[in-house]
């Protein structure tokens, strides 16, 4: 996977570069100009270096031995979350994914909760066996709650103690940064995976993947396709967890931390599947069967996005209208497919 990353970059860059554009937004570093070495401004005389217990039952230090001198992706996480938490850290995966074995190597994961007392080392190793994570590359890391709320702060992730009592509450960016360079950005469990890999993979390591610069102009450019709301929801919300393949189409995930959504609007009555999209952890307190089985089969919570109808009809829609176009093209294709052995077997009659 390694050997593929440079066009990994390619479409990151492509995609980030349309990012940029279509929001204008920049991305600005909070480097002081006269700084000798960005590293030196936010190194050990800015971070703290706590001791941390990781899922694998080691011990390390916050400066020395998470962030010096590396390329790191950083969240704040707590696993009884019934809110975005789940999805974050499935949004993670998925950047884990395509980074390959760029992680551990030259690319660093750490998860830290915030809910130490309650998240041990034991119960974190459960958390990252949930998600399939591989813990040589990918450490969750628990401490003393009032260091590891210093280490937001230091970020700038830690909100008002009075709001964050509940801590659903918290600030659930996640941090990506070179500590040498001192090059650091906040960026929404919700962006592109494909985006933050090139941010990780090319854009922290000063574009070293970059290869040979080619020039294009904007009348080569391919024509974009018009994405509907509901496909941006999708994407944004349920694509680092779900599919919509049924098996016609090649799925995004190898292993999917919940249903493939192929048919859902079939399968589901609509006034199920509109209060499951709106208040999944409702449903399962009060004991709904089907939403109980899901949670139990999956482990993965659903989380409460909080949408709106309009949100809810657009996600219903969009699941709606993939199906019907996968089955389209997956009957199509058989029909070429027949077509195709139909033509061959009478070229084989002609022949005798």
């Amino acid at each position: 996977m390694k050997s593929s990353f440079s066009d990994l970059w390619q479409v990151g860059r492509q995609m980030l570069c349309f990012a940029i554009l279509a929001t204008g937004f920049v991305i600005s570093f909070a480097v002081p100009s006269h700084a000798s070495s960005a590293g030196d401004v936010w190194g050990a005389d800015y971070f703290p270096n706590y001791e941390l217990q990781a899922h694998t039952g080691e011990t390390l230090r916050f400066f020395d031995d998470v962030i010096k001198d590396k390329v790191v992706a950083v969240n704040f996480i707590f696993t009884t979350c019934k809110d975005v938490c789940p999805m974050e850290t499935a949004r993670m995966v998925s950047v884990y994914k395509i980074m390959g074995d760029r992680v551990g190597s030259d690319v660093f994961f750490y998860s830290i909760t915030i809910d130490p007392e309650n998240d041990t080392v034991d119960v974190l190793r459960d958390y990252a066996e949930r998600f399939g994570v591989d813990g040589e590359n990918w450490k969750f890391l628990t401490g003393k709650k009032e260091e590891i709320d210093a280490i937001r702060e230091k970020f700038g992730l830690y909100g008002d103690p009075l709001e964050e009592q509940d801590l659903s509450n918290h600030n659930i960016n996640l941090m990506l940064g070179n500590q040498a360079t001192g090059h650091w950005v906040r960026r929404s469990p919700f962006e592109n995976p494909y985006i933050l890999s090139n941010q990780l993979g090319a854009w922290l390591h000063g574009y070293k993947e970059a290869g040979e610069h080619v020039q294009n102009d904007y009348a080569s450019a391919p024509k974009l396709r018009q994405i509907s709301s509901g496909e941006m929801m999708f994407r944004d919300r349920c694509a680092s967890c779900h599919d919509i393949s049924g098996g016609l189409a090649p799925g995004r995930n190898a292993r999917p931390l919940g249903p493939d959504l192929y048919g859902v609007t079939l399968r589901r009555e609509d006034a199920w599947l509109r209060r499951w999209l709106a208040e999944p952890d409702k449903m399962v307190a009060s004991g709904d069967p089907v939403a109980v089985a899901l949670n139990a089969q999956w482990e993965i919570v659903m989380p409460n996005f909080r949408l709106d109808d309009g949100e809810i009809d657009d996600l219903i829609n969009y699941m709606a209208g993939e199906t019907t176009r996968i089955e389209q093209r997956y009957a199509a294709a058989v029909e070429e497919k027949e077509h195709d052995m139909h033509d061959h077997s009478s070229h084989q009659h002609g022949e005798h």
